[in-house]
């Protein structure tokens, strides 16, 4: 359980996922960077948080709804709440967050709609078993069940962003395909650190070769 003077952004769980590194330039640095694909996904969010609430049959809709959670120490708000009416009566709520390219191979998008599902159960004492995603690229609404795989994901991404803001250390460039598309590239050159690595072990293997000759 964290107090609430060490909770973080709840967005930063897929930022954890993405990468370790542009994760603590947006959060711990606090740094950001805009491009195409950013300015695509803050359009779409804001579009979403200017819906009115509302209800149509037996869904109830909210928007922006303000979430935390103490176990994960974590606090942000979710794009949509669809609360479900219950035969027996009463609001069962299904999280439904909104991405604007396609269905990730990673499972950062689905860790944080579990995050958000774990701040509801916490706040509304309920047990909720699935919620889904939505991807604007393909129009399409992607169901994703809350299992215990995958809670215990959210859990442990959780305490690892706990952890390397504790040690307020932003962990070094390390070049994929993926960063190519990044909007921190720049400042990030994950390109550059990798010469820069490449031409210190080449001077380590110098002198530890000079050694091994003596």
């Amino acid at each position: 359980m964290y107090p609430e003077n060490e909770y973080l952004s709840l967005s930063a769980l897929q930022h954890m996922i993405f990468c370790k590194r542009q994760c603590a330039l947006i959060h711990i640095e606090q740094q950001w960077i805009e491009n195409q694909f950013t300015a695509e996904g803050r359009i779409l969010h804001e579009r979403v948080d200017r819906q009115d609430t509302g209800i149509k049959g037996k869904v109830k809709i909210e928007y922006g709804l303000p979430l935390k959670s103490a176990v994960l120490g974590v606090t942000g708000k979710a794009d949509v709440v669809e609360f479900h009416r219950q035969e027996g009566g009463g609001w069962l709520p299904f999280p439904v967050e909104y991405k604007r390219g396609k269905a990730k191979k990673n499972n950062s998008d689905k860790v944080q709609l579990c995050a958000q599902a774990i701040c509801l159960e916490e706040m509304l004492t309920v047990s909720i078993e699935k919620g889904a995603l939505f991807y604007g690229k393909t129009r399409r609404r992607l169901d994703v069940e809350f299992t215990e795989l995958l809670r215990n994901e959210t859990l442990e991404v959780a305490n690892a962003l706990h952890e390397m803001f504790r040690a307020g250390i932003t962990p070094v460039a390390k070049y994929n395909k993926k960063c190519d598309t990044c909007s921190f590239y720049e400042i990030c050159k994950p390109r550059a650190f990798q010469k820069r690595r490449s031409v210190s072990n080449w001077l380590e293997k110098q002198i530890r070769s000079g050694t091994d000759e003596k």
